[in-house]
């Protein structure tokens, strides 16, 4: 394949991370619903720790587990911030 395919190829791939990324964030703000009407914090450590082993465990490479953790680490801290938006909107 050329370079130029190998770039189409990345900008198709891109386009599904983006979709599975607002997917996720979707899910994050009906969980952070969950957790205001069962008077949950936002920030649940052993939550995110599950989540960093989970997909540690899941990795195969070539992405080595320290830098999937710090992809998922910034994930994971956008999802909590949508949390927190959600919950101030639906307190004002």
């Amino acid at each position: 394949m050329s370079i130029e395919d190998w770039r189409r190829k990345i900008d198709e791939i891109d386009r599904k991370l983006v979709e599975l990324l607002n997917e996720r964030s979707k899910c994050a703000i009906e969980i952070g619903r969950i957790k205001r009407a069962q008077n949950l914090r936002v920030y649940d450590p052993e939550r995110e720790q599950e989540i960093l082993e989970r997909v540690k465990e899941a990795n195969s490479g070539p992405l080595d587990n320290h830098g999937l953790q710090r992809l998922f680490e910034r994930i994971i801290d956008e999802c909590r911030q949508i949390e927190r938006l959600e919950r101030k909107k639906e307190t004002t």
